[in-house]
């Protein structure tokens, strides 16, 4: 079994920058087993298509306006995730959705597909996520390893020296 864990997001956009910094924090704290893969995939749209072929899960991590409070967690799964960047807070989240289409498309469409995201408070230039979407990054990476262990994936902790 495949998988991919795909950080969205502008890391000079503020809180844009979220879904990158989640799958930095996962990828320098944890040895992943197996076909695991994660990627900061910033706002690289249709170039990540090769990435989608033979997976069998992909979890997407992003920031997501879902217009509720800033720093709101948000798990979306299945058909939900499409419907969820029509209304798009950045031009990669276009870029995802047609991303999406194509790899269904193409027959490639994996079997799993989560978006773990938050609600961002500011998207304007800057290269901190304000505190309402800090806060929110240690959750998520626990959110993340609990849906990862339930697709059967292992990780350890790399050691901390």
């Amino acid at each position: 079994m495949s998988t991919l864990v795909l950080g969205l997001g502008n890391t000079i956009m503020t809180d844009d920058g979220f879904g990158v910094k989640v799958v930095t924090t996962l990828s320098s704290r944890y040895n992943f087993q197996g076909q695991v893969k994660l990627i900061d995939g910033g706002t690289l749209g249709l170039d990540l298509l090769p990435e989608l072929e033979e997976l069998d899960s992909l979890l997407i991590i992003d920031a997501l306006d879902m217009r509720a409070e800033p720093g709101g967690i948000f798990r979306l799964e299945g058909e939900e995730v499409p419907r969820a960047f029509a209304s798009k807070l950045s031009v990669h989240q276009m870029g995802l959705q047609d991303l999406l289409a194509v790899a269904e498309f193409q027959g490639h469409a994996p079997r799993n597909l989560v978006v773990w995201g938050v609600q961002p408070e500011c998207i304007e230039m800057g290269t901190e996520l304000t505190a309402a979407v800090e806060q929110t990054v240690e959750p998520v990476v626990e959110k993340v390893l609990e849906e990862l262990r339930g697709w059967g994936v292992q990780y350890e902790e790399k050691d901390q020296e």
